[in-house]
């Protein structure tokens, strides 16, 4: 028989196990895919589910943090806007078919559209670090930085050793490195250096300890943008973080295949305005004489751009409206490269109507994925997309971590967000979208690279699969919105 404690816990746990079933009910505004998997998991594993979703139940950020990020970012906006070009020129340069996508991110960036934007294409990572390292060496007033994961290797330390070089000799650098993505580094003697020579440093989204843990923001909401910004006059946007290809820390599934560009023109305002949000709601330093500076001038003959960031203070699925606006606005080729692949109902009713109704639409996915889970529920989608007439490759020259959409050959999309619920609806994520012919075939030119090294899932490969994989992969997909 149960003693009198025992029983009181057991109906306290019940207890609590209910309530949380009845919170997850509540949330207003969540996706009922992502209701239902926690609803699941709570009844499936109610010790495991009620510790989770405590800890990751819901995208919140800590009250402070989100209050400054809204605030901050209406105020910095206001300033860019002021020193903006009208965008109506800009955005009349975009074929009608793709306006929506732009006015959507002009939406969320709260800025407009603008013209004059001129990119250089990385040849690979360590070129696109070696152009960073240039760029600071060259810095005459600010460098601005942001990494989502931040390695001590032979690229992570070119860049610390830059920055240290540049704050000495006056510059004013800023750095935001995420607080789990680079928590070795920030841990480090490297990050200390940088402090002492002038740096100034920020640790991203720090995790509390303890039952702290549970009041301030989500544990695994991270601030996952790759953000470089040199005097208000060149900007990086890309897949790629501060690493070796070799990426050590996860080497077995190296080379960490990354796309990265370098942007002149109006739009490196905007990339340093979501720099400088980020900056001001973490540390509080007051950034709009930053962004007071004219952009940079319009480059002759240059396309229209935006840079716009996406998070959990963003409109629910707004990332994912933006992949939809793409593709819906396609009318004969889009190709994409993402290594997380788990698509929200939006995301997959948009990719399977684009091959439906005849658009040529290519999937290029990494064959060996770092997430077992992710890389199984990526699987188990193949069937419905190429139901779709959708062709699906795998790529075989290590992890395929560019992020890139090209549609029709002339709208191009690159920055650090996934087609995975992450980057859709958790993580703090920036992409630049262009409207050029020269720079599309330059990135379409890339993903054809991709190809060439890549396997195509042809449906005689799928009817192979064995039963206990087929079961193993779409029981994972229920439990995808969670994940």
């Amino acid at each position: 028989m149960l003693t009198s404690v025992h029983l009181v816990l057991v109906v306290a746990f019940a207890v609590a196990h209910g309530l949380v079933i009845l919170r997850a009910l509540l949330v207003d505004g969540r996706d009922p895919m992502s209701r239902a998997a926690w609803v699941l998991a709570l009844l499936l594993l109610p010790g495991v589910g009620v510790g989770l979703y405590l800890l990751v139940g819901e995208p919140h950020l800590a009250r402070r943090l989100r209050h400054r990020s809204v605030v901050v970012l209406d105020l910095l906006a206001g300033r860019v806007q002021a020193t903006s070009q009208a965008s109506a020129a800009a955005r009349d340069a975009v074929p009608e078919r793709f306006r929506p996508a732009f006015r959507l991110c002009e939406a969320l960036a709260r800025c407009p559209t603008v013209g004059g934007n001129a990119a250089r294409l990385a040849t690979d990572s360590d070129a696109a670090i070696t152009a960073m390292v240039a760029a600071i060496d060259a810095a005459t007033s600010t460098v601005h930085i942001s990494f989502y994961i931040w390695l001590a290797d032979n690229n992570g330390l070119k860049v610390v050793e830059a920055l240290r070089r540049a704050a000495q000799r006056g510059v004013i650098c800023r750095v935001i490195a995420d607080g789990i993505g680079s928590r070795p580094l920030v841990r480090s003697r490297h990050w200390r250096d940088m402090g002492e020579a002038g740096v100034r440093l920020q640790s991203a989204l720090p995790v509390a300890r303890g039952a702290l843990m549970f009041l301030g923001s989500r544990v695994d909401l991270r601030n996952h943008r790759k953000i470089v910004v040199i005097d208000n006059r060149i900007t990086f946007c890309g897949s790629q973080n501060c690493a070796d290809p070799a990426f050590r820390i996860k080497a077995r599934f190296a080379p960490w295949v990354d796309i990265m560009l370098c942007f002149e023109g109006p739009v490196v305002l905007q990339n340093q305005l979501l720099f400088a949000s980020d900056w001001m709601a973490e540390s509080g330093e007051d950034l709009t004489e930053v962004l007071a500076v004219p952009p940079g001038p319009a480059r002759p003959g240059g396309f229209p751009a935006i840079a716009f960031g996406t998070g959990p203070s963003s409109p629910r699925g707004a990332m994912s409206d933006v992949f939809v606006a793409l593709l819906g606005g396609a009318e004969r080729e889009v190709v994409i490269s993402t290594p997380y692949f788990v698509p929200d109902a939006p995301l997959l009713a948009a990719l399977v109507s684009c091959g439906r109704r005849g658009v040529e639409t290519t999937l290029i996915l990494p064959a060996r994925n770092d997430s077992w889970a992710v890389g199984a529920i990526s699987k188990a989608y193949y069937p419905e997309l190429l139901a779709a007439g959708i062709r699906v490759f795998e790529f075989h020259g290590g992890l395929l971590h560019a992020k890139t959409l090209v549609a029709d050959r002339c709208v191009g999309l690159v920055g650090s967000a996934n087609m995975d619920r992450r980057s859709m609806d958790l993580n703090f994520e920036n992409n630049i979208l262009l409207c050029s012919e020269a720079t599309a075939r330059e990135i379409r030119a890339r993903q054809d690279a991709y190809l060439a090294d890549a396997t195509e899932i042809l449906p005689e490969t799928l009817r192979r699969r064995s039963i206990p994989r087929r079961l193993w992969e779409n029981t994972l997909t229920m439990f995808s919105p969670v994940l």
